[in-house]
């Protein structure tokens, strides 16, 4: 089960996942594609629902057009409504782009699969949770052949110290940062070659409650089965559950 003392340890925390005053703290979309440069919007102490992938997992062609598709749906919406309504029909339409981009992931014609394999899947797994607790806390993952879901939550984790390079790295794009550099570095050794072995944008989804949040324990735990590469969630070897939510 889900223990409401896991998201609100403090009154801000609490605050931060009622409706309408998260709507009134969040100027922007509830989520946001993020890229290695560029400023990223993270909510202190937020609970994030992450996808990042392999480089060259979707066709640089078929990538962009879903991109422009959701750019174009977007200023749709913003010509139609405002306010709290847009920001709720903003939300309906992430989800709807997260559907056509994860089937993709789910159901590759092309592109590598490194993670099928042991040897990178634990390179992964282990780095996920040597990071936990000091850079987020871990509640569950799943590691399929091209991409990772990833729930965490970034309560009481503070800001890193900054580079002085001109980027700003919020908790969440530092932590990401160790995570992929790391294991990228180490696959990428491993198959012998340099370049990217991460693709650098990821998807990061702040979760709204504690409904929504149970609703991306479950999708991450099924996603094998949802594919169709097990019946049982609990058969796939590199989907991870916190024990506390059991």
């Amino acid at each position: 089960m889900f223990y409401k003392d896991l998201f609100y340890k403090d009154l801000f925390y609490k605050d931060l996942f009622y409706k309408d005053l998260f709507y009134k703290r969040q100027a922007k979309p509830m989520s946001e594609f993020f890229q290695r440069n560029l400023p990223h919007y993270h909510i202190p102490n937020a609970a994030y629902f992450i996808t990042f992938r392999l480089a060259g997992s979707i066709p640089v062609e078929v990538w962009k057009r879903l991109k422009e598709e959701y750019e174009q749906e977007k200023q749709l919406l913003a010509k139609k409504f405002k306010g709290d309504e847009l920001s709720e029909e903003r939300y309906k339409a992430q989800k709807r782009h997260f559907a056509r981009f994860d089937k993709l992931l789910d159901h590759p014609k092309d592109g590598p699969r490194w993670l099928a394999e042991s040897r990178f899947a634990e390179i992964v797994t282990h780095e996920l949770h040597n990071l936990h607790p000091d850079n987020f806390h871990l509640h569950a993952y799943c590691l399929m052949s091209n991409h990772c879901h990833l729930l965490i939550d970034q309560q009481d984790i503070p800001e890193p110290t900054q580079p002085g390079d001109g980027k700003h790295y919020t908790a969440l794009s530092h932590a990401m940062r160790l995570l992929k550099g790391r294991t990228g570095y180490a696959c990428a050794a491993l198959l012998g070659r340099k370049g990217a072995f991460w693709q650098h944008e990821s998807y990061d989804h702040v979760v709204r409650d504690e409904k929504e949040f149970m609703r991306i324990v479950n999708y991450i735990v099924n996603n094998p089965a949802k594919a169709g590469l097990i019946n049982d969630w609990r058969d796939w070897p590199y989907t991870y559950v916190n024990p506390t939510l059991l």
